[in-house]
């Protein structure tokens, strides 16, 4: 199997234990039970999917912890009008597409195929309550002292609880405060788009969660994640969708090999593209959109009409009303809090995380530093491997991928080497009908780490479920041989993995 790079690369998994048990051993004794009005360990200010994992890993770990959210319901942006709402739109409405579309190379018809709107709007809320009282559940089960209102930073170990209901603040003494505050929908650089989800024409991705009938034209500003999904949706519904970007490819971030094969996919299935256009003005005009762009590289102004218009061109981090100008609690580009590799501010005792610092604005990797900053306060050794996040757009197929990009390698002046395979050679997928897609993998070409798995990208029904194993493999430094001599079961999806990665190293068997 050549070289094993998981030895190479960390210790053995019976020293990592031991030194997790020592740990645990060695760790000081939190504060717990404390009479009200006494110093907290921890105040989070925000209960999305950072602040809320870290509130409730500080109480398993016997911290005293108080949780502020504004919202009112936990779970932040991503539960309540993110990705939880999301998704549910995204399966009902590729059930709806299959019914209606796909079932034909499996010998089923069906005839009058209907989409109830409300219902489907009334399982998505559904869905977000009982998740989010799920949250409350959780926070009573391990002490976690929850407080509905926005937290402003006062003094360094000191927040003032501004209660949604109005009234006096509450001032919350703490040792240490975690801001895990979030982000919003960024604004459409250089234009005028006013977004006003109520009147539900000019809408941002909240917004477009909470549509009451289907439009029959969606324009969506920007070719990322949030607007190839929410355009997805009502895509399968029947909306005519069309998709305006700045810049000459889609998905900006991902492989371009993969973004380039996304973009066929997408177009077969209907959806429209105007690349290499620069929004000027959005209009709500009498009850219809009006947006208004030119051509990037010169030429006439165009101008398109929908019923809608959707405005995703990424997010911001959220930090108004956050007090940091009271601390001195350094803000950079964006807003962002600038922290160091600890999560630390620039304020003793002030820590921040998630889509309100650098990095990738994802839920997993602001839970990953939420655990990793509460073990870190209570004597443990929390960290994020940041080199192992995966990513996922969740359209049909699905695009996922962990690790590097062809491109950054080729910048980075690193050797690498390039194994692919698509679905079309692989048997489950050929059964399902579904084989739209591949898996490529990218590792160290020579050195003493080669064959060292650098990025996988993927293109997949199940991609965001096969992307865990590449993740898996990249967090303990595993060789595309490692994952080539692995025995996966057959017939699976999964075996195009396998198959990926020998053909990184060698060849595969199927094509």
């Amino acid at each position: 199997r050549g070289t094993c790079i998981a030895a190479v690369l960390r210790p053995s998994p019976h020293s990592a234990m031991l030194g997790r048990s020592l740990a645990r051993a060695v760790r000081p004794r939190l504060s717990r039970g404390l009479a009200t009005g006494e110093t907290y360990d921890m105040v989070v200010i925000g209960g999305g999917p950072g602040g809320y994992p870290t509130a409730i890993k500080a109480g398993q770990l016997g911290m005293k912890v108080a949780c502020i959210e504004m919202r009112g319901r936990l779970g932040g942006t991503c539960l309540n009008v993110g990705c939880i709402p999301s998704k549910a739109l995204l399966h009902s409405s590729h059930l709806y597409e299959e019914a209606a579309k796909g079932w034909g190379p499996h010998g089923i018809s069906a005839d009058n195929v209907k989409m109830d709107l409300d219902k489907l709007m009334k399982h998505k809320a559904k869905t977000v309550t009982g998740l989010t009282g799920g949250i409350e559940g959780l926070f009573k089960k391990y002490k976690v002292d929850y407080f509905k209102g926005k937290g402003e930073i006062t003094a360094p170990g000191s927040v003032a609880m501004h209660p949604m209901e109005g009234g006096p603040a509450q001032t919350l003494s703490t040792k240490n405060i975690v801001i895990a505050t979030g982000s919003v929908p960024a604004g459409v650089p250089g234009a005028t788009v006013t977004v006003d989800n109520d009147a539900k024409v000019i809408v941002d991705s909240t917004g477009c969660l909470d549509l009451e009938k289907i439009p029959e034209k969606l324009i969506v500003i920007g070719a990322g994640v949030i607007g190839l999904e929410m355009g997805s949706v009502w895509r399968r519904l029947g909306t005519e969708v069309t998709v305006v970007e700045y810049l000459d490819r889609i998905t900006p971030g991902i492989d371009d090999e993969i973004a380039k094969k996304f973009k066929q996919i997408l177009e077969k299935q209907g959806m429209k593209f105007k690349m290499g256009y620069a929004v000027k003005s959005a209009t709500n005009e009498g009850g219809k959109g009006k947006l208004v762009m030119d051509p990037v590289g010169g030429g006439a102004t165009e101008t398109l009409e929908a019923d809608v218009i959707l405005s995703a061109t990424g997010r911001v981090p959220y930090t108004e009303g956050l007090g940091a100008e009271n601390v001195g609690v350094k803000l950079g580009a964006r807003g962002m809090v600038e922290i160091d590799d600890h999560f630390a501010t620039n304020v003793p005792g002030i820590y921040a995380i998630g889509d309100a610092v650098r990095g990738a604005m994802l839920a997993h990797k602001a839970e990953e530093e939420g655990i990793a900053i509460a073990e870190q306060l209570a004597g443990l050794g929390g960290h994020v491997n940041y080199d192992a996040i995966p990513g996922v757009i969740y359209t049909h197929p699905e695009v996922a991928s962990v690790g590097k990009t062809e491109e950054q390698l080729k910048g980075e002046g690193v050797a690498y080497k390039v194994g692919t395979f698509p679905f079309m050679a692989n048997s489950r997928a050929r059964a399902m009908a579904d084989a739209d897609g591949l898996v490529k993998f990218l590792i160290q070409d020579g050195g003493a780490h080669d064959g060292m798995v650098l990025g996988i990208h993927i293109i997949a029904s199940n991609a965001g479920e096969m992307i865990a194993e590449g993740v898996l493999a990249m967090e303990y430094g595993a060789s595309a041989e490692d994952i080539g001599r692995t025995c996966h079961a057959h017939p699976t999806m999964s075996e195009a993995f396998k198959e990926a990665a020998m053909s990184a190293y060698g060849k595969p068997i199927h094509f």
